[in-house]
């Protein structure tokens, strides 16, 4: 019997594009919790499959040519999924540049864009003290948020899926483009976008996959509080050193 895959996790955006995948594609798989907030991403067994000290990550027991292999950031891991089952990602050269062309435009933009009016929302407030300094955030990215649903809107006009047929470009793009409301964004405005969405969620893998980690979320803490400070903290504010620093002390705790 083939093993199940590892799929370090936790319940954000990223790491639901590959659990609906995983969904999608029909492979077995368990979940390993990486608890961002907590800081897990600096454990050394972690970072040796996830180098950047993000999740998610996947380790399939039945790599090529039978062998283990891991693979970090999720649109590698969506593109090795799909090589790999020979679904939702196209063998023709041609519709295989343009799934690329989405996955990539999600990978640079939606993802870094929504991750940063998530941030100025959600985290700023506490880690910095000027006001205006995250007023201006989340004004700059709710704004980024906006164009690129747009580009969105124009991109659907005629088609149910964004590259041809239903692919990981779409399961890509799911979790993010799902919580646009969060940023202040009138969805009324998007109707090709909002009924993409509605196609997507109505998909039983999708939904099975959507919902991995549900037991994992919890009610955010208060703004202001130590809870939040230090979630913040481990999640933001990085730097070589103090990555350097953080493996070491998770190191010595091992030992």
């Amino acid at each position: 019997m083939q093993e199940p895959i590892e799929l370090y996790f936790w319940p954000t955006p990223n790491g639901l594009k590959v659990s609906i995948a995983l969904e999608e594609m029909g492979l077995a798989y368990v979940v390993k919790p990486v608890a961002i907030g907590k800081g897990e991403q600096f454990k050394p067994d972690f970072m040796a499959i996830s180098p950047n000290n993000r999740m998610p990550a996947i380790i399939d027991p039945d790599g090529p040519g039978g062998a283990p292999i891991s693979v970090f950031e999720s649109g590698a891991i969506l593109q090795y999924l799909g090589r790999k089952t020979g679904k939702f990602y196209p063998s023709d050269e041609r519709a295989r540049v343009e799934v690329d062309e989405w996955l990539f435009w999600q990978m640079s933009g939606v993802g870094p864009m929504f991750g940063q009016a998530s941030h100025f929302r959600n985290y700023a407030p506490n880690l910095v003290d000027d006001p205006e300094k995250v007023a201006y955030g989340v004004t700059r990215y709710n704004n980024e948020v906006n164009r690129l649903l747009g580009v969105l809107e124009r991109r659907l006009e005629g088609r149910e899926f964004i590259a041809g047929d239903y692919s990981i470009a779409d399961m890509a793009s799911y979790p993010w483009i799902k919580i646009a409301a969060v940023f202040s964004q009138d969805m009324s405005a998007f109707p090709r976008v909002q009924a993409w969405l509605d196609r997507i969620a109505e998909r039983p893998a999708t939904k099975k996959g959507a919902g991995v980690g549900a037991e994992l979320r919890r009610p955010a803490p208060a703004p202001g509080s130590a809870e939040a400070k230090e979630a913040a903290k481990a999640l933001f504010g990085q730097t070589a050193a103090s990555i350097a620093s953080a493996v070491n002390e998770k190191k010595t705790a091992q030992s």
